[in-house]
């Protein structure tokens, strides 16, 4: 039928309601306990936001400036000397290449091992399951610090101090993200591994081809958080590495100093171009960490 023969729609009769695709569309009433969580919410966007802004502003401040009483958040003399002395050091580039290196690493080995122990703990069956998984959770209550000296002896003994290996290694077992896998894999109903068993698939193909399909969202976040927390590390990298060549970003920034003592305005400008990675990261898998905590919050 053409536009032209088509027949209008009769209009309401009186006393009758518009239709429903007519009505105005009504934004919700605020109400108290709304106003007051978005002026939370606001309150700590800002103070989240206060360090990054006074590492950028001091970054663009001249040597002199970062130091000057009374201090003061806008720069005088906005330059980038403070970025353009960092990248002629030539130190950044392999700052960020040995950090890129060890979060790859600690990441997809993370990955593997926290994807198979929790699988073993949430779809087999075999003597002590509970007990190991019971072990998996004490685990979390463990502090890193206090692992440092028997790690660095296990690395000495292997000789892999000063290498990747001996950075990224003792960085791999993370107790939290096989509790959060294992409590994904357990949501995920057994009928679709019964049917791939009925198939004659394995263990490692039903993880492969079922399970690990089914948890690309919690995989996601689990890999991000990995990757921040290990481009993040400082103690056990600054315990590992003695070779300057293999010092990683927050290693390195320690070492940004002049004849003088610590250039501060170089010191931010390193330390804004080290988390630009991460924002990047961030920006570009924003939509997996937010569908990926959400699924395994319901679940």
């Amino acid at each position: 039928m053409s536009a032209a023969t088509r027949t209008p729609r009769p209009p309401a009769a009186p006393g009758r309601p518009a239709p429903a695709a007519a009505r105005p569309r009504r934004l919700p009433r605020p109400t108290p306990g709304g106003v007051l969580a978005a002026v939370l919410g606001v309150f700590l966007a800002v103070v989240w936001l206060m360090p990054l802004v006074w590492a950028v502003l001091t970054s663009l401040k001249p040597e002199a400036e970062t130091t000057a009483v009374p201090l003061r958040w806008l720069p005088l003399e906005p330059t980038f000397a403070a970025y353009q002395a960092v990248i002629e050091r030539g130190d950044l580039q392999r700052w960020l290449l040995n950090s890129v290196v060890v979060s790859v690493l600690v990441t997809a080995l993370t990955l593997v091992v926290c994807v198979l122990a929790a699988y073993a703990c949430s779809k087999t069956e075999f003597p002590g399951r509970s007990w190991l998984f019971a072990l998996f959770v004490a685990g979390i209550l463990v502090p890193p610090q206090a692992l440092i000296v028997p790690l660095f002896d296990q690395m000495s003994v292997l000789g892999m101090v000063d290498t990747y290996w001996g950075v990224a290694l003792p960085q791999v077992v993370a107790p939290v993200m096989v509790f959060i896998l294992k409590r994904f894999f357990d949501a995920i109903p057994r009928d679709y591994e019964e049917a791939a068993r009925l198939d004659g698939a394995g263990h490692l193909r039903v993880l492969w081809s079922v399970v690990a399909p089914m948890s690309g969202p919690v995989l996601a976040a689990v890999g991000i958080f990995t990757f921040v927390q290990a481009w993040n590390n400082f103690l056990w990298p600054f315990v590992a590495t003695a070779d300057p060549a293999l010092m990683t970003v927050p290693v390195g920034l320690g070492t940004v100093q002049g004849s003088y003592g610590i250039q501060y305005a170089q010191e931010m400008a390193a330390a804004v171009l080290g988390a630009l990675p991460l924002i990047a990261v961030f920006l570009l898998f924003q939509r997996h960490v937010v569908r990926g905590v959400t699924d395994a919050g319901l679940k």
